[in-house]
């Protein structure tokens, strides 16, 4: 562990801020929450309670190896983002741009073959069954008017 304090780490293509600890600091990058922070944290052995500061840069590539390949440092595969991947079938880890580029084509190819989801996603309709009568209304407000008194 390295005594110096580093106020700003980069690790995976982010800036986390040096004084977060651990845990909160890999939430930080998109792709990860909290339990897949605390699961890479368990698996190097690390203190959960350290800054991310004091890491030192042996320690940051380890954390990124593990981002990258998460299974193989044994983390659970329900802890990752992408499980049964449409296309390769595996369970992966996506972070950064990777997922939204991801979650964009998935979207879109929902639109393309036209299911129920596709469908509301293209109308801008609520997709994952709320009741919509009353809430996710954008646009004009339609309403009632008063009378003008006289």
């Amino acid at each position: 562990m390295s005594q110096e304090f580093r106020h700003i780490v980069r690790i995976a293509g982010v800036d986390i801020d040096g004084g977060l600890n651990i845990e909160e600091g890999l939430a930080k990058i998109r792709g990860i929450g909290p339990t897949l922070a605390r699961a890479i944290v368990n698996v190097l052995d690390l203190d959960r309670t350290m800054r991310i500061g004091y890491l030192s840069d042996f320690m940051v590539k380890k954390i990124e190896d593990v981002i990258a390949n998460p299974l193989r440092y044994g983390v659970p595969h329900w802890a990752l983002n992408r499980q049964k991947d449409y296309r390769t079938g595996g369970y992966k880890l996506l972070t950064g741009s990777d997922l939204v580029l991801t979650v964009r084509e998935d979207v879109e190819r929902l639109k393309r073959i036209k299911c129920w989801r596709g469908i509301r996603h293209a109308l801008g309709l609520k997709v994952r069954g709320q009741c919509t009568r009353t809430t996710g209304r954008v646009g004009m407000t339609v309403g009632v008017k008063k009378k003008p008194k006289g």
